[in-house]
Parts: structure tokens; C-alpha cells; sequence
């Protein structure tokens, strides 16, 4: 063993191992990243929404320059909506009802504002539609505190923006106490003070919503005779699957404000730029392996005298193999734990941007990048186990 390991320090290329080494070490992180930057951030598409369960779906008039020439409304009949409650495959239809008064909203955190005297809208919907407790989400007549579910753009702009530039602590779904809100309201010559206890936040609103107790009595109160046809509606489906659905919305003109189709059609092009990178990332380790074999094979071939010699006196094949395997494995280990030290300090640094925009995303963990390296090592190590003894072995058989 100390007769080969002598013969190979002869013959060692530094610049060749070099090139090995940091081609493969480049392609391994390249494949490394891109799989756990692809499970880090999967989760922030496909995460369902905490308070309006994914089977409702949000309906809406398809709106164009025909539709404008003809005169067509963009809001919903009460005829409209019985023919759409009336359909097989619907099971229950819902109006979003919105606010006919002025409304102003002062918000802050912890004290400091962030909004101040802004025009806010309200919008709601039937309670059975909304997925939380109803104690949290009970208004009764008359109260000064009104439960309210604010979109997430309103979260992902504080913490990404504001808290940021203002050095304020940034806020998940689990800190919503830290939020003050203040309504004021206006309408029929008469006002309002409110005060808005925030539950939580939403991927599926555009403006805030309050319980439809509240909007039903502040618009009797604020404006009572200014009744507005709604121009959304929201519905649960007995039978998604059912073909009859899509070709009614085509004939009716209608569409789905689908975030979850959103979502999906997000996390494909998400998964195919990964599979496009790490795609490259192979293709650069295959590179690497090959420089790796040809300077293993100039190796052999420099001793491939001598290495017959001790074939020749009673080593094996084995024997002789043994310390180039042992020096591919050791190159092979080195690639990867440098690979999974520079990936630590990568995930670190947009982990923290993800968290900012998403605070609510699970820190998650390096095993996805830990699992595949430690294949994808196995792999490539026994290739190079068995291509080098096959070499050795083909030397020692020419000689007998």
C-alpha cells in the first residue's frame, strides 16, 4: 500500500485535481441550491388560506370592450344569483357586500403609526363562509370593537417595507395584538368610531372584511336606502368536477378569481426553472466526473509499469485500486461538505427575505439539500470505485 500511495504523490496534476474539484464543487451547489431553494419556497404557493377554505370559489362577470358597448353590468341580479343557486352543481352561493359609506382607518404598531387617515374599504361575506371560530368573528349591534380579516398584501408590505425602514418588529398571523386599528366612519350626515380587532390576514381579499352582521346594520345606519347590487359573489361546489360547471360560466360570461389555479400555475414555473438549473448543475458534475476519470486514467497509465510490478509480486487488484478510490472518495466528500457550508450561509441570507415577506413560512431545514448531496455522493463514489478497479483489473489480466 505505501509502494502505491508512493507512486501516485509522483504523478499528481494539482491543476487537474484542481479543475475536478471546483467543477464539481460548482455543479453540486448549483443542484443543491436549486432543490432547496425549490422546498423552501414551495410551501408560500401552495399553503392554504387560514380563513376561506380553498373548495370556495369567487365568481365574477367577465368584463370587455363588447360588454361596455352593450351596456352589460358588471354587478350580479338577484335573478342572476337564483339561477346560479339553483345549478346541480352548487351547493350554497353567497353575495360579497360592500360598504356605501365613506370609511377612514388609522392603523399603527405598537404605537407608531402607519397609516393614517387612509380610505379604506369594507367588504363582506355570509358567515358560513368564512373559516374561523364564530366567537372570534361576532359582531352584535352597537359594539365599538368589530373583528376584522385584512388582506396579507396589507402584512407582506408592513414587514417588507415599513417595519424595515423603521426598525419596528415585524408581525406574523401570531402577533396580530400588536395592531391598533381606528375606524371612522361616514355617511348620512352622521359618524362613527370604531375600533378594528385584527384576526388575521387573507391570500384570497383585496380590501378588508368585516362580519356581515356589521355591515348589514353601520349600512342601515350610515346609509340607509343606498343598497348596491353586489359584483362578486362566492360559492361552494357540490361536485367540482362536474362538466356542466365551466360550460354554464362560458355561456353565463362569468369567471373564477381562482388564486389557487394562481398558485399552481406559479409553482410549475417555479419547478421548471429548478428542473432547468439543476439541470445545468448536472450536466457540470458529469463534466467534472470526467475530468476526474481522465486524470485517475493518466495516473494509472504513468505507473501502469510499475503498478504491473506489484501486480506481478503478489498484490491485488484491490490493493493497488485502493488508493485512487480512496483519493476520488475523499475529493468526492470534500465537494460535498463545502457544497453544504456555502448553501448554509446562501439559505441564510433569502430565508430572511422570504420570512420578512412571509413571516408565517416554517423555517424548515437543510435535509432535503442533505439528503440528495449524500445520493448523489454515493452515486458518483461508486462510479469511481468501479472505474478504477475496472482499469487496475485490466492491467493486472494483461499480464498473466
Amino acid at each position: 500500500m505505501n509502494l502505491v500511495w508512493k507512486l501516485l504523490r509522483q504523478h499528481i496534476s494539482i491543476p487537474q485535481f484542481a479543475g475536478f474539484f471546483f467543477a464539481n464543487l460548482f455543479g453540486m451547489l448549483i443542484v443543491l441550491l436549486g432543490w432547496q431553494f425549490y422546498k423552501d419556497v414551495a410551501p408560500v404557493f401552495t399553503a392554504e388560506d387560514s380563513f376561506m377554505k380553498s373548495d370556495f370559489l369567487i365568481v365574477n362577470k367577465k368584463i370587455g370592450t363588447a360588454n361596455t358597448i352593450n351596456g352589460r353590468s358588471n354587478t350580479f341580479t338577484n335573478e342572476e344569483i337564483d339561477d346560479l343557486s339553483q345549478q346541480p352543481f352548487v351547493s350554497s352561493v353567497g353575495k360579497f357586500t360592500n360598504t356605501a359609506y365613506k370609511v377612514d382607518a388609522n392603523m399603527s404598531v405598537n404605537g407608531t403609526p402607519v397609516l393614517n387617515n387612509g380610505e379604506i374599504s369594507f367588504e363582506s361575506i355570509p358567515d358560513k363562509f368564512v373559516d374561523t371560530k364564530m366567537s372570534n368573528w361576532k359582531y352584535t349591534p352597537g359594539d365599538k370593537v368589530v373583528p376584522i380579516i385584512l388582506p396579507r398584501i396589507y402584512l407582506t408590505m408592513y414587514n417588507f417595507g415599513f417595519a424595515q425602514s423603521h426598525s419596528l418588529p415585524k408581525i406574523s398571523d401570531g402577533l396580530v395584538g400588536m395592531i391598533d386599528f381606528s375606524i371612522f366612519i361616514h355617511g348620512h350626515k352622521k359618524e362613527g368610531q370604531f375600533k378594528g380587532k385584527v384576526i388575521g390576514f387573507s391570500n384570497r381579499l383585496s380590501s378588508i372584511l368585516v362580519p356581515q352582521a356589521f355591515m348589514d346594520w353601520s349600512n342601515e345606519t350610515y346609509a340607509p336606502g343606498d343598497d348596491h347590487a353586489p359584483t362578486r359573489l362566492i360559492m361552494a361546489l357540490s361536485n367540482p368536477g362536474d362538466q356542466q360547471f365551466t360550460k354554464y360560466l362560458d355561456r353565463k360570461g362569468y369567471e373564477i378569481e381562482n388564486d389557487k389555479l394562481n398558485a399552481e400555475k406559479t409553482t410549475y414555473f417555479l419547478r421548471l426553472m429548478v428542473t432547468m438549473v439543476m439541470i445545468v448543475g448536472l450536466i457540470i458534475s458529469i463534466l467534472s466526473f470526467y475530468i476526474l476519470m481522465l486524470s485517475i486514467y493518466l495516473l494509472v497509465q504513468k505507473n501502469s509499469s510499475k503498478l504491473e510490478n506489484l501486480l506481478l509480486i503478489g498484490y491485488k487488484p484491490t490493493q493497488v485500486a485502493r488508493p485512487y478510490q480512496l483519493l476520488t472518495i475523499g475529493l468526492n466528500i470534500a465537494v460535498l461538505v463545502i457544497a453544504l457550508v456555502v448553501l448554509y450561509f446562501v439559505r441564510n441570507y433569502y430565508m430572511d427575505v422570504i420570512e420578512t415577506l412571509f413571516p408565517d413560512i416554517e423555517d424548515g431545514s437543510m435535509i432535503p439539500a442533505l439528503t440528495l448531496g449524500s445520493a448523489l455522493l454515493v452515486m458518483v463514489s461508486l462510479c469511481n470505485l468501479i472505474a478504477i478497479r475496472n482499469k487496475i483489473v485490466r492491467i493486472w489480466k494483461r499480464k498473466e
